[in-house]
């Protein structure tokens, strides 16, 4: 039986994990004056902020086949253990190129935390998965409001003393990890190919559409959520007159409602036994808010501000329901690949939505900008295999027939 103690305590610790990553891979972008002041170029200082991200997308699949190898307390240890010493060794760095090294080797090594999530599926039983995931996902807007409040004072005195801050974030994360993690014994999985009557979870979930559905619809929806991360506090200011205090203190409101969005979701898909039908029903709505947000914009409307809001909160709901239905859907045995091929998909239109949104916005304007980017969640929603799931949760209850669930995925 299950300790409720010990699968709670896994929780935090993945939570811990997730919130020293976002911190460290999101949160740069707070160090940017003080990298000005040092003396480097604004465009030595892009490159610094985007080398974890570069570092994390080539190391996700490879973290997610070794945590299917030898499980997640070993992944997320090694990878965020690593993380924190290349970062304290970061602090005597000579240079822009060593310091980018130090900064991308993080990045790669802390992936691991990316690549997770197998532990969710083991440890938590189906009608409670989605809001453990959705807590878990949570942690990553922390991760930012964190970065927020304590990396620019602590870069006062230089880079040193951000640097060992993360450096201590990572190598708590790991050493928790170490203390508190234990991997479960391998389950079947809910929607995978146990759950098709199969008897090996060995046998790969790529055969069919339905996972690289989900990858899709899952990259497709980042591309509204770091619009809004990116453009919002612009648009507040240059559009719409705000003050730019004001307006942070307005947006780190919505990123904390938008953690709360995380659990919502959660607890509505656990409740009704979905991860796919509330996915697409959140990315139909995120599409036709964008649109809302063009027309307000377009018109110079009032408007244009709570729907803004509303965007930035629902945009990123979806988050813990895709990991969770990928995880379920690969099954124990596959579950870190296909987090980490779910994952990577994500970070590369993460990467690529500012500096082309930025482009775009710069030669249209905001208001068709916005209009654009709606199109990405409405064709997320038509990507997502909402029958396939139906039809691989009847199959696991004995309501459906095995031998026709393929051609029920196929169309689907």
């Amino acid at each position: 039986m299950r300790s409720e103690r010990t699968r709670w305590l896994i929780l935090v610790v993945g939570m811990l994990a997730m919130i020293a990553g976002s911190t460290f891979q999101y949160g740069l972008a707070y160090l940017i004056p003080a990298f000005l002041d040092q003396g480097l170029s604004l465009a030595q200082t892009g490159l610094l902020v985007a080398c974890p991200t570069a570092g994390v997308m080539l190391t996700l699949i490879a973290w997610g086949a070794a945590a299917d190898q030898w499980g997640e307390r070993v992944v997320l240890s090694a990878g965020l253990g690593t993380a924190g010493l290349i970062l304290v060794a970061a602090q005597w760095a000579h240079g822009t190129a060593s310091l980018a090294v130090c900064l991308a080797l993080a990045g790669a090594a802390g992936g691991s935390v990316l690549a997770s999530g197998r532990l969710i599926l083991g440890w938590f039983a189906r009608h409670e998965r989605a809001l453990a995931m959705g807590i878990r996902q949570s942690a990553q807007p922390m991760g930012l409001a964190l970065a927020a409040a304590t990396l620019p004072a602590l870069a006062a005195g230089g880079i040193g003393g951000p640097l060992s801050f993360l450096a201590a974030l990572f190598l708590v994360a790991a050493t928790a990890a170490v203390v508190f993690v234990r991997d479960p014994e391998p389950r079947a999985s809910a929607t995978g190919q146990q759950a098709r009557g199969q008897r090996s979870t060995s046998a790969s979930p790529y055969r069919t559409s339905s996972l690289w559905r989900i990858h899709a619809a899952s990259a497709l929806l980042v591309v509204p959520q770091f619009t809004i991360t990116t453009f919002a506090l612009v648009f507040l200011t240059d559009a719409r007159g705000w003050a730019p205090l004001a307006a942070g203190h307005l947006l780190a409101g919505a990123q904390l409602c938008g953690a709360l969005g995380r659990l919502g979701a959660g607890y509505w898909s656990d409740r009704t036994d979905s991860r796919l039908r509330p996915m697409r029903i959140i990315a139909v709505t995120t599409g036709a808010a964008m649109l809302a947000l063009a027309a307000a914009a377009a018109a110079g409307s009032g408007l244009a501000v709570p729907v803004l809001l509303f965007v930035g909160v629902v945009a990123v709901s979806s988050n813990g329901l895709s990991f969770t239905a990928v995880a379920e859907y690969a099954g124990s045995a596959w579950a870190g690949r296909a987090l980490g091929v779910q994952a990577t998909g994500q970070n590369v239109l993460t990467a690529a939505t500012p500096p082309v949104l930025a482009l775009a916005v710069g030669t249209a304007g905001f208001a068709p900008s916005f209009a654009v980017v709606a199109a990405f969640p409405l064709v997320a929603a038509l990507l997502v295999p909402v029958a396939a799931e139906r039809s691989a949760i009847a199959v696991q209850t004995g309501r459906a027939d095995p031998a026709g669930e393929a051609a029920r995925d196929i169309r689907s």
